[in-house]
């Protein structure tokens, strides 16, 4: 019997990946000044619990203050147990307000962004060119220095 893990494996593992041919860099701020964001893949909501589609490539603002937000991750491999345990795990904001509190870093931004980790589109035109770039300018807007970036 095939796991579902062998099945999907199957129908990815041969996809071609869009390559990036130059990796921008900037410089950031010493930590104890930086503003940080979060970026998840983990398919978080903050609207209720709508589940995302295959292949969506938006992503949804969260706000730093509200943690009742719902793991509406579209596949159905993920492993959830994580996230029941501890929101932390995909979504580290309490982590960030302690590391605030402590001076480590300078500020927690006011929004984090989740996007859909399982993608079908490995050319992943829309978040290359429509909705990457209106997140980072969203987290521009709001003088994020730093992104901790969860890949989930």
């Amino acid at each position: 019997m095939t796991s579902a893990d062998e099945t999907i494996r199957r129908g990815v593992d041969d996809l071609a990946v869009f390559d990036v041919d130059v990796t921008p860099c900037s410089s950031a701020p010493p930590l104890r000044e930086a503003r940080v964001a979060i970026v998840t893949t983990a398919g978080l909501r903050s609207d209720g619990g709508r589940s995302w589609a295959i292949g969506d490539q938006t992503f949804t603002v969260l706000d730093a203050a509200d943690r009742s937000v719902s793991l509406a991750h579209a596949s159905p491999n993920f492993d959830r147990s994580g996230f029941a345990a501890d929101l932390n795990v995909v979504y580290p904001v309490d982590r960030l307000e302690e590391l605030a509190a402590q001076d480590v870093i300078g500020s927690v931004a006011a929004r984090h962004l989740s996007f859909m980790g399982a993608q079908t589109d490995h050319t992943m035109t829309t978040l290359r060119l429509d909705t990457g770039p209106a997140a980072a300018q969203l987290l521009r807007d709001d003088h994020v220095d730093v992104v901790v970036l969860t890949p989930v």
